[in-house]
């Protein structure tokens, strides 16, 4: 099944299902910024943020990695993870030189099915093999409580909605 979402105004398809509310999370294996294989249930028990975004490189997924950053500093019990697919050494050398620690930078290098298996694989177009912009929140079971597939890549999530999914 595919979505469409725009580049700059001209549609993209988008390979995959978005996790919807009440659905349970996928398992997958993402490469951390240290080369560390990482799995779901590495996060047992943690709420989960996923802010999951075309390229660190880019000016709108620095700021939303930037703000996810910032908030998740006040929430309790939340993991972010920041998933591209950047190599990890570009997570390390941007989120080194932002100072941000408060999220887990995660690499679809060696995982190629985590962006079909969570609906975000840009299936067309010059971005085609890399995530389009989404955000999915999850309780600390692995139920999504809120998911947004952003409809046109080059805007910014909508964080308020987001954050206030896990306020409930």
């Amino acid at each position: 099944m595919s979505q469409t979402i725009t580049l700059r105004g001209t549609p993209c398809a988008v390979a995959g299902t978005l996790p919807a509310p009440g659905d349970s999370l996928a398992d997958f294996t993402l490469t951390t910024a240290k080369l560390a294989d990482v799995s779901l249930a590495d996060y047992a028990g943690k709420r989960k943020i996923f802010n999951i975004f075309p390229s660190m490189d880019t000016p709108t997924c620095a700021l939303s990695v930037k703000r996810f950053n910032a908030e998740v500093d006040a929430l309790d019990n939340v993991v972010l993870f920041q998933i591209s697919a950047d190599l990890p050494f570009a997570h390390s050398r941007f989120c080194t030189a932002e100072g941000l620690d408060n999220g887990v930078a995660l690499s679809m290098m060696r995982d190629k099915r985590f962006a079909e298996d969570y609906g975000v694989l840009m299936a067309e177009g010059p971005m085609a093999g890399i995530c389009a912009r989404a955000v999915i929140v999850a309780d600390e079971h692995d139920v999504v409580l809120h998911s947004e597939l952003v409809p046109e890549l080059a805007q910014e999530p909508k964080y308020e909605d987001a954050l206030a999914a896990l306020k409930v």
